[in-house]
């Protein structure tokens, strides 16, 4: 077993990621390459030694997982009320810790216009969106996020034009179709952003606005809670014997698999970090990044939210100054090149 190298660890890149490759693409389910070989998580989410990550393993890890269930215990299959009691439960959560959400989505002048969503989570956005009087269109990799957002909506006796599964690469709608398509985190866990964003442009109209959140490299969750805080106590544990379960378990099972110091690159420990330790890719921007990546668009806006780095307690990271510098969630408005 190596020594502990403190100044090792914290000299191993804050460069999580740089612009896309294909080589990229081999990141894996745990944030290991595929020559190391399997990884924490169901099986069938593994990919075998040597192949690339692709978009159904994607698919299948957020079929299993649909973002924030668990935040409030879940679905406890008991039909239409169970939905209901779950929707508001989720709703209740997610505006409180993002307060902000609400005022970003009253700012961008949402009546009238075409929107299609991409990513659609519990369907929170969704319901908000169609409530500012969009006509709302919305997309999913995942069958169980539109079986229910679709219910979201009929539950609540809301409109909506279209509501599909399919994928960013091949985007189901015609050309010049949408005066907005909106994101809220799902942007940075698409290996291929190029074929995505050309995607994205290509639906848009020519005066249209591509508005997304994505994860930010300069803030205070990834500088400090995953580059440093997370690192170090994943290496007292490792070396310290200390066994675990949940997400601390899936974390040092990675590491064991992986090797420790491998699975400590940033390149590979970012995966784990954002959504969970069998999460099989994500990405962290920077404006530099965003204006690099997104050719098919150029850059008119951009804001920060959410103090968020854990395992520094909610209430302490919210009172903390500095969201407009160092906040996770980097909010970024694109407008098309072909409107120039």
């Amino acid at each position: 077993m190596q020594p502990i190298s403190w100044l090792g660890l914290l000299s191993l890149p804050l460069k999580a990621n740089s612009r896309p490759s294909q080589a990229e693409s081999l990141l894996q389910v745990g944030g290991c390459e595929a020559p190391l070989g399997e990884l924490a998580g169901d099986e069938a989410a593994r990919p075998a030694q040597g192949e690339r990550l692709t978009e159904a393993q994607i698919q299948e890890f957020w079929q299993k997982h649909p973002c924030g269930e668990t935040l409030v215990g879940g679905l406890r299959g008991e039909g239409d009320t169970d939905l209901e009691r779950f929707f508001q439960e989720y709703d209740n959560y997610r505006y409180d810790e993002q307060p902000q959400m609400l005022t970003i989505l009253d700012r961008i002048g949402l009546r009238e216009k075409r929107v299609l969503e991409i990513g659609l989570g519990e369907g929170s956005d969704s319901e908000q969106i169609v409530r500012r009087g969009a006509h709302w269109s919305g997309l999913d990799l995942t069958e169980e996020s539109v079986k229910r957002v679709r219910k979201r909506l009929e539950l609540r006796g809301l409109p909506y034009q279209e509501l599909k599964r399919g994928t960013a690469l091949n985007l189901p709608f015609s050309s010049n179709s949408f005066d907005i398509v909106f994101s809220h985190g799902v942007l940075h866990h698409i290996p291929d952003i190029d074929r995505a964003q050309r995607e994205i442009a290509r639906v848009l109209k020519p005066n249209g606005e591509l508005i997304a959140m994505l994860y930010a490299k300069w803030s205070l969750n990834y500088l400090l809670s995953i580059a440093l805080l997370r690192r170090l106590g994943l290496v007292a544990m490792y070396y310290g014997g200390i066994n675990a379960g949940g997400k601390l378990g899936g974390h040092l099972e990675n590491a064991r698999r992986c090797g420790l110091w491998n699975y400590l690159r940033l390149k590979n420990f970012i995966h784990a970090n954002t959504d969970g330790p069998e999460n099989p890719y994500s990405k962290v921007y920077d404006l530099r990044e965003v204006r690099r990546v997104f050719t098919e668009f150029k850059l008119t806006k951009s804001y920060k939210a959410s103090m968020h780095a854990p395992p520094l307690p909610g209430p302490l990271t919210h009172a903390l100054p500095g969201e407009s510098v160092l906040g996770w969630h980097l909010w970024v408005h694109l407008r098309p090149r072909k409107s120039a």
